[in-house]
C-alpha cells in the first residue's frame, strides 16, 4: 500500500472505530471495510475509495465530482463507484461518502 492509502485508511478506521460488526479485509490491493460481511467501502493502493452505493445510487454517484465507474479488469461492478483521492481529502467529503456506504451496506442482509 501506498502512504496515500495508509493514510485515507486511518481515517476511515477512525470513522468506522464505535461500530459493532465492521471488519477490515485486505481486498483490491488495500484494505476493505465491512459490515457483517458486507463491503461498505474499500480503500485502493493509490489512495482512491471504491464506494458501494448499490444499484439504485448509482447514476447519482457518478453525476459527483471526481466519482468514476469501478472497473475490475474488463468489468464494470455495478453499484459500485471509485472515487478520486483528491476528492476525499476534505474530512467532511470523506464522511459523506463513508455514511452514504455505510447506509447502503446497513440496508443488507448479514453473510
Amino acid at each position: 500500500m501506498s502512504e496515500a492509502s495508509d493514510t485515507l485508511a486511518d481515517r476511515i478506521r477512525e470513522h468506522f472505530a464505535p461500530l459493532p460488526g465492521l471488519a477490515e479485509k485486505k481486498m483490491f490491493g488495500g484494505s476493505a471495510f465491512m459490515l457483517d460481511g458486507n463491503m461498505v467501502v474499500a480503500v485502493m493502493k493509490e489512495g482512491a475509495l471504491i464506494a458501494r452505493v448499490g444499484k439504485d445510487g448509482y447514476e447519482a454517484a457518478l453525476a459527483r465530482p471526481g466519482c468514476t465507474p469501478m472497473i475490475m479488469g474488463e468489468k464494470t461492478m455495478s453499484g459500485f463507484v471509485a472515487v478520486d483521492g483528491e476528492v476525499i481529502e476534505d474530512d467532511a467529503a470523506l464522511v459523506a461518502w463513508l455514511n452514504e456506504c455505510l447506509a447502503f451496506a446497513s440496508s443488507l442482509p448479514p453473510k
